[in-house]
């Protein structure tokens, strides 16, 4: 039987996503590139709420994306899989997961605003994840805007090395073209057609000048990590512009050098050239570093992009459809699937079975009989499979990194009205979580409440109006409670012994613990050093379980402890009457009675905030800031704004939107993400714990 043809060629493929700070015009800018490409045959606005890609009633009617939304489209015979991703800080989770499976990413900055705080956390984690980037500075029409201001925030805030292709024909609102500095032609767009008819001509005269100053840095830059560049330009000779893209196209895949786009995504600029850009000089699944994990053994395993080798996909989403049930989004690195195949889930060590494949289309679906290597897919069917599950070929397994998902920082109480709506709560909160991993849930035995922990109040106002929506359940919602962390500022060493007697085989179990504070940041530890058997083998996991049990529950207020190593040293045995729970035990109590002599405080979570505000109420907003004890670190003038950083507790942020429209006349805007545990003040430790201990 012949072989299937593929359709796309991995070479003429791109996975690619759009990341930026909310409102720099990611969904906007993705809108066009859908309507250019003809997937969409008019182009939907985000203040109307008739966008593609923010299909959700919660998106559309607050003119932001919430969720990661999937498409494809196709330019000049290349397939383009795009996500777009979330501008909020408190959808983080869907960036980190989007960019997981990503090869190349386009970042949205606003002409205006340049580089401002979620711009920053979307580039670290894009750092992270080692992704080919090109920038698209957006809204360069707007009054205030500047390209070349927006290019060194990059090299300054970001670490960046920017790489300016184009620069714009006319400034602010008589913004109508750019001029491309590697074809050397100007392209102008007539303003009719919805942008999709544009002219290339020479360079204006009146801007020659400036072309060749600018080309002549660009071609610099590049002679830096292309020899052949260097020795053309050393020698003054012409440089073609098939190679100049090659050699710009193998900077930004080996991550020297981002090239940076310009254009006003609304006013249908600068589009088409930003596509080409994507096509010219992002990768394709054959251009990035063949995918590495761990084979049963613990040992190194690597596939390549190819359809012949065995397969292998992560599932980076979970999605529940009301027509086709639970989809599971896979990014396919290796290998063919077809609807029937059978799959080995390597993290649950389990078989799974794909039924269905789609592509899809934000929330519309196109049924595909196989995926290949470097697709992006949802599957239905899969019954075991979460979000960072890897699946392979059961013969060929391999386990591949998962997703680095974020603590929440944040937490309300709902309970429900009425028995019927504790079953229906239950449901669409374990649905919900499983959507959304940085979502947690726990259950107070004490209230009969459930504790649904978040990223931040709109993350928790967004999954509630969920809950109350697509699962029609009714109940009631407490107010939002910041997630403490509680800590040790001393080391001590404590001994524990349970001895239990009650007739019949006792329970005996004794440890010596070891507890010391870590640095910020380093999360829990637990360390064994017992030699000579003096606590056998078989029970350091459950003292390890008791020690894990009772840091979760803290010993000032009952947060979690973080930043703490536990290290068992010592202990004794009984030959009849030890057991797993005794240990476990023993464990929990050296744990919770050493903790109390090494000094226990808590911690609070601190947020990065960025006010944006006309200059009048500058003084104001200081103000207030500061009574929120925060703590200003940063104010600086852009165009006819002020910029105002500062660390505040987020405790004290709670209705700050509200606050800031009033004290602004509704002219400021802010936003803000979550900074670092700092220790609380204790006089207000002490107003914490007693509330703990009242409820």
């Amino acid at each position: 039987m012949p072989k299937p043809v593929r359709s796309t060629a991995l070479e003429r493929m791109r996975n690619i996503g759009l990341m930026a700070h909310i409102d720099a015009g990611k969904t906007t800018t993705t809108e066009r590139i859908l309507y250019y490409t003809g997937v969409s045959y008019k182009i939907g606005e985000v203040h109307d709420g008739t966008t593609t890609m923010d299909w959700m009633e919660q998106e559309r009617e607050r003119g932001i994306t919430i969720t990661s939304a999937a498409t494809s489209c196709s330019w000049k015979n290349h397939r383009v899989n795009i996500i777009d991703t979330p501008g909020h800080v408190d959808f983080t989770i869907e960036v980190e997961r989007s960019l997981r499976v990503l090869d190349g990413v386009i970042a949205v900055f606003c002409a205006v605003g340049g580089v401002e705080p979620q711009s920053e956390t979307v580039w670290r984690q894009a750092d992270r994840y080692r992704i080919p980037r090109l920038a698209f500075i957006n809204k360069v029409d707007r009054t205030g805007a500047d390209v070349d201001r927006c290019v060194e925030m990059m090299r300054t805030r970001l670490g960046a090395a920017p790489l300016l292709l184009q620069f714009p024909i006319g400034s602010e609102r008589d913004f109508r073209g750019i001029v491309d500095l590697v074809s050397g032609q100007a392209v102008v767009w007539d303003g009719s057609e919805l942008g999709a008819q544009f002219s290339t001509e020479a360079v204006p005269d009146d801007l020659r000048e400036e072309f060749e100053a600018r080309r002549d840095t660009l071609i610099e830059q590049v002679a830096d990590f292309d020899e052949s560049v260097m020795e053309s330009y050393l020698e003054g000779n012409p440089i073609e512009t098939a190679r100049l893209k090659a050699a710009i196209r193998k900077a930004t895949v080996g991550l020297d050098l981002i090239p940076v786009f310009c254009g006003s995504a609304f006013k249908n600029k600068g589009i088409q050239p930003l596509l080409d850009g994507v096509v010219d000089y992002l990768p394709s699944p054959l251009d990035v570093s063949p995918t590495n994990g761990l084979n049963p053994e613990g040992g190194p395993e690597t596939r390549d992009a190819s359809d012949d080798a065995p397969v292998s996909a992560l599932a980076f989403k979970v999605m529940t459809d009301p027509y086709v049930g639970q989809l599971t989004f896979l990014r396919v690195y290796s290998g063919t699937m077809a609807s029937g195949t059978q799959l080995l889930n390597v993290s649950k060590n389990s078989r799974e079975k794909i039924g269905r494949l789609m592509r899809m289309h934000a929330d519309k679906r196109e049924e595909i009989k196989e995926v290949r290597a470097g697709d992006i897919v949802a599957a239905v069917g899969l019954k075991n499979t979460g979000t960072g599950d890897s699946l392979s070929d059961e013969k060929f397994p391999i386990l591949l990194e998962s997703l680095d998902v974020p603590e929440p920082v944040i937490s309300i109480a709902i309970e429900p009205e009425s028995k019927d709506d504790r079953e229906k709560l239950g449901v669409a909160l374990n649905k919900l979580t499983a959507e959304d991993p940085s979502c947690r849930l726990s259950f107070n035995e004490e209230t009969g409440q459930t504790i649904v922990a978040g990223m931040g109040e709109l993350h928790l106002e967004v999954l509630v109006d969920r809950v109350f929506r697509e699962f029609k359940v009714k109940a009631k919602v407490g107010r939002p409670e910041v997630s403490y962390r509680e800590t040790l500022t001393q080391g001590v060493t404590q001994e524990s012994r349970y001895v239990h007697q009650s007739g019949g085989r006792g329970q005996y179990g004794h440890v010596v613990l070891k507890i010391e504070p870590l640095e910020k940041g380093s999360g829990f530890e637990f360390l064994s050093q017992i030699v000579g058997g003096v606590v056998p083998k078989e029970f350091i996991p459950s003292v390890k379980k008791g020690v894990e049990e009772a840091a979760k529950k803290g010993v000032l207020a009952g947060f979690p402890m973080v930043d703490i190593r536990v290290t068992l040293t010592d202990g004794s045995y009984h030959e009849v009457d030890s057991s797993d729970r005794a240990f476990q035990i023993a464990g929990s109590m050296g744990l919770r009675d050493g903790s109390k002599k090494a000094g226990p405080i808590l911690l609070e979570p601190i947020m990065m905030v960025e006010v944006v505000t006309p200059e009048e109420f500058i003084g104001e907003v200081v103000g207030d800031l500061n009574s929120r004890r925060g703590r200003i670190t940063r104010m600086e003038a852009r165009a006819n704004m002020q910029i105002v950083d500062a660390e505040v507790p987020l405790s004290n942020m709670f209705g700050y939107a509200t606050d800031l429209r009033g004290k602004t006349t509704g002219r400021a805007t802010y936003s803000m993400h979550f900074l670092r545990y700092d220790p609380m003040p204790s006089a207000i430790a002490q107003e914490v714990m007693a509330k703990k201990s009242s409820n």
